[in-house]
């Protein structure tokens, strides 16, 4: 298989070096995976991001950038999956740092869910691990508060990108933040894919430890998170939903 990472970013320089670096250090063990590549959009970032990105193409060497206009998370993955060669898509943020076995895991779970079903109507659902550790994120050990029930999140996921292209992919009228990912997973259970748990498949998902000043910031996310689960409702009038 052909795997692209397809990865929205905004603002986010300092992890995102880690991120894409993380990448770059993969371990493949089998024939699984014949090539894969790293599909970055840029949406519409101000600090140095672009900057970085030009001024290291050595370090990067599966990297492919495009960019757009600051429009969210799911225009900006939707134009990956668009401009992506490869016939398996993996969605990660660029906030989150995968070991060296990260390709392989997914690669080997699908491989073996395939096996298992007679057919690619699955993806794969890798392990997010929390931590405010900057330096050493891949240190943090797996809590309880890590653990998540989600069926279909963009933080660590591995799918066939044909069923992207069939469930319609991401709706972009979800601008602000939250729940496009879920209810492209509403439509995906609708054409019958499966979940299979990747819990080999680790991303540590950095964010900065709490303080006073993050709360303005928080309080609007989630204003932002109920304005887009009112569209979410919209969409879905569903019991599961609501």
């Amino acid at each position: 298989m052909f795997i692209s990472i397809v990865i929205p970013t905004y603002n986010r320089l300092p992890i995102l070096q880690k991120c894409l670096l993380a990448l770059e250090n993969q371990q493949l063990t089998n024939q699984l995976v014949s090539n894969y590549e790293v599909v970055l959009v840029d949406d519409g970032s101000t600090d140095a991001t672009l900057e970085w990105l030009a001024a290291n193409p050595t370090l990067l060497p599966h990297l492919k950038i495009y960019q757009q206009d600051h429009r969210g998370a799911a225009a900006a993955r939707n134009l990956g999956v668009e401009q992506a060669l490869g016939d398996t898509i993996i969605f990660i943020d660029s906030d989150l740092v995968v070991t060296p076995v990260f390709l392989q895991a997914h690669a080997d779970a699908l491989t073996a869910g395939q096996q298992e079903l007679g057919n690619d109507r699955l993806f794969t659902y890798g392990a997010v691990i929390n931590t405010c550790n900057f330096d050493q994120p891949t240190a943090e050990p797996y809590k309880i508060t890590d653990f998540s029930a989600a069926y279909f999140a963009t933080g660590n996921v591995a799918i066939a990108k044909h069923w992207l292209e069939k469930a319609g992919l991401f709706d972009t009228g979800f601008q602000l933040y939250g729940w496009e990912d879920l209810e492209l997973g509403v439509r995906l259970k609708k054409l019958g894919l499966k979940l299979i748990k990747c819990p080999t498949a680790v991303g540590y998902h950095w964010h900065p430890a709490f303080s006073l000043e993050q709360i303005p910031r928080m309080i609007d996310q989630e204003i932002q998170r109920g304005r887009m689960g009112v569209l979410f409702y919209e969409k879905h009038p569903t019991w599961e939903v609501k």
